[in-house]
């Protein structure tokens, strides 16, 4: 049995009812560098991803392409789950989709746990639905009498019979564990948005829908009349991926988890699913870190209006190393970034080409004129400074305190003038400095990091650009 302590850390599901784009890649990149920072700390990690397929959105989308939901859901799953591939993620990044049986077996049992506290009751309701969000909306969320965040769609009015969660009756819990955890939610801002939502009162909200209006999802227990309105259902996975409710030794072995989410799901994140967890008698998650959105020349990304960016654009112009390097470095993580693709271009030349990939090269070339061998390498080369970043989530400070470092050594080559002097003790220096950098954007842009290593652990420099200029 291991000894390593436990990390359990995952994104949010997206819908399948659209191809996945460069805002979600953020999220699981980001993941993704959490975990190998912490295997590199010496934690056991569990990295949890998937897809969300069961809704109305899905629904729909699925019969105006002629497809059965199933069929349409097995499609744009599996464009999701090889982004792990495209986006260089852990091989054992566990995937789940919310239509495998266990998952909707956890769903079920997880209703009835809430069912048996009191919190789940069936009446009759009129609300303003938005589509887009799948979640019925109050004055606050409306503008125009349009969704805030799907000004595009018209809000449906809702009147039927549906199951309810008393989501009013944890207000005061909720506050009780936001006090108690005052970096529950990162950044903090987001953590007072939520406080200021519960005490303004919060009310139930519908967890079914009508299967002879919409039949695409998981059936309640005990009433084949209605299934599991698709929220209640899809924030189960956070639990069904380890096994719960049947292997629970696993269940608590990772258990609590930190969940990275964007900021359009705070309610659901930090404030729905942890009263969910309450009513089931469930420990509440760790923590969980918010983004921000990705625009694009100035618009928030839509097919409609051409300029919907896939991970995969950014990858067929810039290598994968530098989609991650702009996900971790450029893109600003806790709050809104525009980007464009001259911008992008901007930003690869300045700081990977002319940056990192230079001082790589002038390093090496020193190396292998002057140096007889590799000079011996230390076992631990990440600073501190580094991980305590990573530890704080902050992955814009961890990639700014890399080129600052880059940036230090930059200064030291033009004062030592090594290429002159050729003084063997500053450039073993310099290639101790370049490898210590190299361990740091391990996490970060894996292939470059093993790449400088295996030039520091050759003594060779490279035979051609880490990161070749694009002039067009």
């Amino acid at each position: 049995m291991s000894n390593k302590k436990s990390f359990y850390i995952t994104t949010t599901l997206p819908y399948v009812n659209a191809e996945p784009h460069i805002g979600f890649a953020m999220e699981l990149v980001h993941a993704d560098i959490i975990a190998r920072a912490k295997r590199l700390q010496g934690f056991e990690v569990f990295l949890n991803t998937g897809t969300d397929e069961h809704g109305q959105k899905i629904y729909k989308a699925a019969l105006n392409s002629g497809k059965e939901p199933q069929e349409y859901v097995d499609e744009l799953s599996d464009k999701f789950e090889i982004l792990k591939l495209d986006l260089g993620l852990t091989n054992d990044l566990h995937f789940i989709r919310t239509t495998e049986n266990s998952h909707q077996k956890a769903a079920q049992k997880f209703w009835e746990l809430c069912e048996k506290a009191g919190d789940i009751y069936k009446k009759k309701y009129k609300t303003r639905y938005c589509v887009g969000c799948e979640l019925e909306k109050t004055d606050s969320e409306i503008e125009n009498n349009r969704c805030i965040l799907h000004p595009n769609l018209e809000l449906e009015i809702r009147e039927e019979e549906n199951y309810f969660f008393r989501f009013s009756k944890y207000g005061q819990k909720l506050l009780d564990l936001y006090n108690n955890n005052p970096e529950f939610v990162i950044p903090d801002y987001r953590l007072n948005e939520i406080k200021v939502l519960i005490k303004k009162g919060l009310e139930d909200f519908s967890i079914s829908r009508l299967k002879e209006k919409m039949p695409w999802g998981i059936s309640v227990p005990g009433d084949s009349e209605h299934v599991i309105y698709v929220w209640f259902d899809a924030l189960v996975n956070y639990i069904s991926t380890l096994g719960w409710p049947e292997n629970i030794a696993q269940f608590e072995k990772w258990w609590p988890v930190v969940q990275f989410a964007g900021k359009d799901q705070v309610r659901q994140q930090a404030a729905m699913w942890q009263a969910m967890l309450i009513s089931a008698g469930l420990t509440s998650s760790k923590q969980i870190v918010i983004h921000g959105f990705l625009n694009f020349g100035g618009e928030k990304m839509s097919k409609s209006l051409g300029n919907f960016i896939t991970p995969q654009d950014v990858i067929g112009k810039f290598k994968l190393d530098g989609l991650r390097y702009f996900l971790s470095r450029e893109f600003n993580q806790f709050e809104d970034t525009d980007v464009s693709w001259n911008k992008l271009k901007e930003l690869y030349n300045a700081n990977l080409a002319n940056g990192l990939g230079n001082l790589v090269s002038r390093i090496m070339q020193l190396a292998e004129t002057n140096l007889e061998e590799t000079p011996e390498l230390p076992k631990e080369a990440i600073p501190p400074e580094f991980f305590a970043f990573l530890d704080k989530y902050q992955i814009n400070k961890a990639t700014n305190y890399i080129w600052q470092k880059i940036g230090e050594l930059d200064v030291l080559i033009q004062e030592e003038k090594p290429w002159e002097s050729k003084n063997k003790e500053v450039i073993r220096e310099l290639v101790l400095k370049l490898y210590s950098i190299a361990r740091m954007l391990n996490p970060i842009m894996t292939g470059t990091s093993l790449e400088i290593e295996s030039l520091i652990k050759t003594n060779k420099k490279p035979e051609y650009p880490l990161f070749p200029r694009i002039n067009a």
